[in-house]
């Protein structure tokens, strides 16, 4: 399982990359590996400023979907709108074309709370 130490992580099992203020968040690919294959990526709440643990969207397998829980408040400022034709980018590259959103931090406290790398795979049991 790949858990990439140059990221941060949400018990949710998303991945965060910190540039600046702006974040990218995606699933981990735990997460990925759990729902099975993509079929559906949904966020309607671009260019909405929402609240740390708010939903933003939901990710479809072909047997449930899942609601997705904002790691850190702010704008979505932008959606990876290649997964409308290609949600199964999530499966094949969790932490790269399998991005999902890109946030506009408003509070830059809420990264010290995120999981690091070694947290995470605590939470796992790995």
């Amino acid at each position: 399982m790949n858990i990439p130490s140059d990221l941060k992580y949400t018990k949710d099992h998303e991945w965060i990359r910190i540039d600046g203020d702006i974040a990218t968040v995606g699933i981990t690919d735990f997460a990925q590996g759990e729902l099975g294959d993509i079929v559906y990526v949904e966020v309607e709440t671009l260019d909405e400023t929402l609240d740390r643990d708010e939903v933003f969207g939901t990710v479809e397998a072909v047997k449930t979907v899942s609601d997705l829980f904002l790691p850190l408040s702010g704008e979505i400022v932008e959606f990876n709108d290649s997964l409308e034709a290609e949600p199964e980018k999530v499966n094949s590259d969790a932490f790269g074309e399998g991005w999902m959103i890109k946030i506009k931090i408003s509070n830059q406290d809420e990264i010290n709370e995120l999981l690091d790398d070694k947290a995470y795979k605590e939470i796992l049991g790995v």
